[in-house]
């Protein structure tokens, strides 16, 4: 029988190790070894107990956090139910910019100056995208 007579919270986890070690009474010659590894572990009472405190701790701080978060932000703001107008307009000027023709096309009624290269046309796929 092995008892570990110094339990505290703190020795949960620790491996400890043990070696056996077989032999005749009238001999000094092992017959053989074992090491067995153990780890202290809290009993199911003492861990649901953590788990409980572990839980209060984290809904003490959710709630702190929220009301922090509250507490900053103006009161009197009005939730937008969509985008906003400068995300939209941005992405029409990326359909747009994407729809124009590339540099080299000839073939186009658009006046050159409106003919974007290809890297511009990537940025606005990436920033559309």
């Amino acid at each position: 029988v092995i008892r570990h007579r110094d339990v505290r919270a703190s020795h949960f986890g620790v491996i400890d190790k043990f070696r056996l070690q077989v032999s005749e009474q009238s001999q000094r010659k092992a017959l053989g070894r074992k090491e067995i590894i153990a780890t202290l572990l809290p009993s199911a009472k003492e861990q649901q107990q953590k788990e409980e405190e572990e839980k209060r701790i984290k809904e003490h701080l959710t709630e702190s956090v929220f009301f922090d978060q509250t507490s900053c932000q103006p009161e009197n703001r009005t939730a937008s139910s969509g985008p906003s107008l400068l995300t939209v307009f941005l992405g029409i000027v990326c359909v747009v910019a994407l729809m124009l023709p590339t540099l080299g096309d000839m073939e186009s009624l658009v006046p050159l100056y409106l003919h974007l290269s290809v890297n511009q046309k990537l940025v606005a796929a990436y920033v559309l995208g």
